[in-house]
């Protein structure tokens, strides 16, 4: 199935029987976590220590 299609049926279940509250909280704070990652990232930078160094790859 076409993603878009999967989309605005799930979007369609969702106007028909709405999520409850707390599932809407944790759904939005979620989205917040991952907003607040991005933004740290974007103008903080990423640590040296979480920086993962390539390996090299060994011949036969």
């Amino acid at each position: 199935m076409d993603p878009m299609t999967r989309l605005l049926i799930r979007m369609a279940q969702w106007y028909r029987n709405p999520p409850s509250p707390r599932v809407l909280a944790i759904l939005g704070a979620v989205l917040a976590l991952a907003v607040v990652l991005v933004l740290i990232e974007r103008f903080v930078g990423w640590p040296d220590w979480l920086r993962s160094e390539p390996v090299p790859v060994r011949r036969m």
